[in-house]
């Protein structure tokens, strides 16, 4: 079985199809799909299975963002994710996530090229970009540019 067969199951298990109806799309048989279901602990009734895996993933039990089983440190804060690329995958899937305050977001006027430009939680900020930074640093009029 491919890895995109594994997550295609996956993916409809969580919708609460049907061992056989998923059978039937992938072209295996219902045994196959049903052992795979089973060993990843997807095994069950549809409609129950795809509730517990949303509940689970609000407990942090499963990886928000490919939901592996994920292993709880005994100390610190509780991890939501498995690995950093699920991480950076699920923050860039879920802009709306963050909570952006309007009072780290900074207006500058930048150096080199003048033009207004606005940086969100960095009070330092000087320039609008790294070209407009180097231009600054580095070039002078004397460089005829």
């Amino acid at each position: 079985m491919t890895e995109g067969e594994k997550q295609h199951i996956y993916a409809l298990r969580l919708k609460g199809v049907g061992y056989k109806a998923i059978a039937a799309v992938l072209g295996k048989s219902r045994d196959t799909v049903r052992i795979f279901c089973k060993h990843n602990g997807l095994d069950g009734d549809a409609k129950v299975v795809s509730l517990n895996v949303k509940e689970q993933m609000k407990k942090h039990v499963l990886c928000s963002s490919c939901g592996k089983l994920l292993k709880q440190k005994g100390r610190g804060r509780v991890r939501k994710f498995c690995s950093d690329e699920c991480r950076r995958k699920w923050w860039n899937e879920n802009p709306q996530a963050r909570k952006k305050r309007e009072t780290a977001t900074y207006n500058y006027t930048c150096p080199q090229c003048g033009g207004s430009f606005s940086c969100y939680g960095n009070k330092k900020r000087k320039f609008c970009s790294h070209d407009c930074y180097i231009k600054y640093r580095f070039w002078s009029e004397e460089d005829g540019i």
